[in-house]
């Protein structure tokens, strides 16, 4: 099916308990995290999307009652010198999660198909032969056990602005924006042909798009935060493991109960 990105720009209201929804979907993935410890499944999530759309705020209530020694979030910056010395994916391989861990990615290798493309970084050659390339990469992690969760937070150019004049404006959230952030403004058609070949060369069975309408953070979250839980619940087994008999003889003789 075709990802069109104009058809999640509705931006709705969250007409729940927000509060209450997302207590209850942080409850569901701390079990989801247990499930991966337990039976030694590994996991990759990883978010693109526009400058501003949220991902930052949707990793922050993912993450919020996780393990820390069991999950890892990589905020993706432009290569060093010592990466652009090798292959693109070096990078990335040396992030990816060990088993009964989860890998978060705040934007990750498809950079090279997206800013890499249209800013030049990286030649016609190189970005062309990167859909093949990550394909490849992903079914690789996949057919090793890996699941693969992949979202992209789409907000219109008006909401945009919007949080960009509030970043501007906030003394303590000025540090979140950039020259890059109005260069990567001035190009939105430039990038809106890259995502739309992105999807329509990315989008696999092993490795499909979730794309979230960010235009309202609660609506967004909520609904990120349930896509992400229903794809890793589907692919680790959620049955609670069995207390072993001679751990709850002994508990029971220490606790006196």
């Amino acid at each position: 099916m075709t990802i069109d990105l104009k058809d999640f720009e509705k931006g709705e209201k969250y007409g729940g308990d927000y509060a209450g929804d997302l207590a209850k979907v942080q409850k569901r993935l701390a079990h989801i995290q247990v499930a991966h410890i337990l039976h030694k499944r590994r996991a990759v999530v990883l978010f693109e999307g526009w400058d501003a759309a949220g991902k930052g705020g949707i990793i922050q209530r993912l993450t919020a009652e996780w393990d820390p020694r069991n999950f890892q979030v990589w905020p993706i910056k432009a290569p060093s010198p010592q990466e652009l010395a090798r292959h693109f994916l070096w990078r990335f391989w040396n992030k990816l999660p060990a088993n009964g861990n989860i890998g978060v990615f705040d934007r990750s290798w498809y950079g090279r198909v997206l800013v890499e493309r249209v800013e030049n970084f990286a030649s016609e050659a190189e970005w062309r032969r990167g859909y093949d390339e990550i394909n490849e990469f992903e079914a690789q992690q996949s057919d090793s056990g890996t699941t693969i969760v992949k979202l992209f937070i789409h907000v219109t150019q008006e909401e945009q602005d919007e949080r960009l004049k509030g970043r501007l404006e906030h003394p303590w959230k000025r540090w979140k924006t950039g020259f890059e952030d109005y260069r990567n403004r001035e190009r939105r058609g430039d990038y809106l042909d890259a995502m739309a070949e992105m999807f329509r060369r990315t989008d696999t069975r092993w490795g499909p798009w979730i794309v979230i309408d960010g235009n309202d953070k609660e609506s967004a979250r909520i609904a990120a935060l349930n896509a992400i839980a229903d794809r890793l619940e589907a692919h680790v087994p959620m049955d609670p493991p069995p207390l072993d008999p001679k751990l709850e003889k002994l508990a029971r003789k220490a606790l006196g109960i």
